[in-house]
């Protein structure tokens, strides 16, 4: 999964402080919606990105154990993850197809929601929620498709709270790992890909004007590069928000160059950004797992993608 390779780097600067979280579960640990918090009643204005109800998507994730394509386990998540967005009021499908692998055929099938806005053009906000395929080791991927899943389930909660002049689309990708050990060729990315090919052929690529794409946020020790294969004045604006808040040494001015579910949209024309910790000891093996990560990095980068969407938005509506 994701080849990356580090290019230049400068020094952070630092960070500012944010009170301590206790990564703990907020919530039943039955399969039910997680119950409003008080500022979800009260009016858009007061709705705020919540660390603690992100953590406990991530945890309820995590108990279905290891989730790659194909299995009872991933469908579990992919209902969990619909019903969550139903119980908000969004509505979601399911974009069901075959992935030809090199282990044979897999069933797969992405999420995809919307958040009606004043245009029918949207702006995407995405993630993968499969883990990879192992077998010598019990691979439950706290970190890498829970993270980023989590942080986007609680980021439906807080834009569908808001007016949008761009229709917000939520896209959850099956089949971003490979099912071969190494990120080789066209065996990874399945579903991006097949969101790509499916809206070029029907013509709705067109009206997709950015996406951004979370993964791999929510480790402890989070440092998040700059993407060299992402589009600059997306990575300005993210970069830019998040020195706004304090937060320079989660989002040091170092370049990466990264593979995702990002490069199927770049190669379309589509200007994307891809928020992502490569660079952390847990990635693909066993330690994966709810010790390894942290509430605090879901509410850092839950708090930039916030705060960056109206500059998002702005800039799209200039471009002609």
């Amino acid at each position: 999964m994701k080849s990356a390779t580090r290019e230049s780097a400068t020094a952070p600067t630092s960070d500012s402080n944010l009170a301590p979280t206790r990564d703990s579960a907020i919530a039943p640990t039955d399969g039910s919606a997680i119950a409003p918090t008080p500022d979800a009643q009260t009016g858009p204005k007061s709705v705020a990105f919540d660390g603690a109800r992100a953590w406990e998507h991530l945890r309820r994730q995590v108990a279905f154990g290891p989730r790659p394509s194909g299995t009872p386990a991933l469908a579990q998540t992919r209902k969990y993850i619909i019903d969550q967005l139903r119980a908000i009021g969004i509505g979601a499908r399911e974009q069901a197809f075959i992935g030809s692998t090199p282990l044979g055929e897999v069933s797969m099938a992405n999420v995809v929601a919307t958040i009606p806005g004043k245009r029918p053009d949207r702006i995407a906000y995405a993630s993968h929620y499969d883990t990879k395929l192992f077998r010598e080791i019990r691979f439950v991927g706290a970190n890498d498709g829970a993270s980023s899943t989590a942080a986007l389930l609680e980021l439906a909660r807080v834009f569908k709270a808001q007016p949008h002049e761009f229709t917000i689309e939520l896209i959850f990708f099956d089949g971003e790992e490979a099912r071969m050990p190494e990120w080789r060729g066209l065996d990874n990315t399945y579903g991006s890909r097949r969101y790509v090919e499916d809206a070029g052929n029907t013509g709705t690529l067109r009206g997709l004007k950015t996406l951004v794409l979370l993964d791999m946020i929510g480790d402890k020790n989070l440092t998040i590069r700059r993407d060299s294969n992402s589009t600059p004045w997306l990575v300005d604006i993210i970069w830019a928000t998040a020195a706004r808040l304090g937060h320079l040494s989660t989002f040091p001015n170092e370049l990466t160059t990264i593979e995702d579910d990002h490069i199927p949209f770049a190669r379309a024309g589509v200007p994307v950004v891809d928020i992502i910790d490569l660079e952390n000891p847990t990635w693909h093996t066993a330690q994966d797992t709810l010790d390894n990560v942290s509430q605090k990095s879901l509410q850092i980068v839950g708090d930039v993608v916030v705060a960056a969407a109206p500059e998002i938005e702005k800039r799209v509506a200039s471009m002609k």
